[in-house]
């Protein structure tokens, strides 16, 4: 028998989730010394620059002052804009380091950063301080590398914001929710910019299928070395 929550403490998590929607989808609070730090996190193809440009194209709607940044290694769809896998795309600016943000954020009521986990450690100090500053920042990138380990700054960033927001692909080989960004070549690069030639998006399930093949794989390939033979003169 399954026994239901107490119906005080149902409309308690009712209410508490309909004050983090209206949280989540507010503008921003001009009035308020203080902003925010949202994180949008996930695998690749999970929509998480979708969800970026949507809560940003809100703000300016809104007539804030909006600024965006990505990373200048990120330069697959130009130096001057912010592009998801669905084509939508938004101005942006291109910086070297996360220090520059701070720098170039002066007025801004919404600061959107692409990308983040790209960014140096710096990144979590400067998404802070725009914060403390009264400013709304939302942060999208991925949460783990192609190897399935934490990527740079995002976990960092996501213990210090008040709102995560982690979006799901598809898994190419199961249909099932995928939260793996799985790299099809060799290459063994940490950084290694790509699309759907490069990654694809997998399960739990299929990624440790195809991370213990490959392991069984690189087993094969140092045994099957040979040893070169001693001369029977030496």
């Amino acid at each position: 028998m399954i026994r239901r929550p107490p119906r005080s403490t149902r409309k308690e998590s009712s209410a508490a989730s309909d004050v983090y929607k209206r949280q989540i989808e507010n503008t921003g609070h001009k009035n308020e010394s203080y902003g925010w730090i949202e994180v949008i996190t996930g695998s690749m193809f999970s929509g998480k620059t979708e969800e970026l440009i949507r809560r940003l194209k809100r703000a300016k709607f809104a007539n804030l002052n909006v600024e965006i940044f990505k990373p200048k290694v990120d330069n697959r769809y130009g130096a001057d804009k912010v592009v998801s896998h669905d084509a939508n795309e938004i101005i942006s600016t291109a910086v070297l380091a996360a220090a520059n943000i701070r720098l170039l954020a002066d007025n801004c009521d919404v600061v959107g950063i692409d990308e983040a986990q790209f960014f140096d450690d710096e990144i979590v100090c400067v998404c802070n301080d725009l914060a403390n500053r009264g400013i709304r920042v939302i942060v999208a990138g991925l949460d783990m590398d192609f190897k399935g380990n934490p990527f740079g700054p995002m976990p960092h960033l996501m213990a210090t914001a008040e709102y995560v927001t982690k979006v799901h692909a598809i898994c190419t080989r199961t249909g099932q929710l995928a939260n793996h960004s799985f790299r099809k070549g060799e290459n063994d690069s940490l950084v290694m910019l790509g699309e759907t030639a490069e990654y694809e998006p997998l399960s739990r399930a299929a990624f440790h299928k195809l991370m213990v093949r490959e392991k069984v794989r690189k087993m094969n390939v140092t045994s099957e070395t040979v040893t070169p033979k001693k001369s029977k003169n030496a």
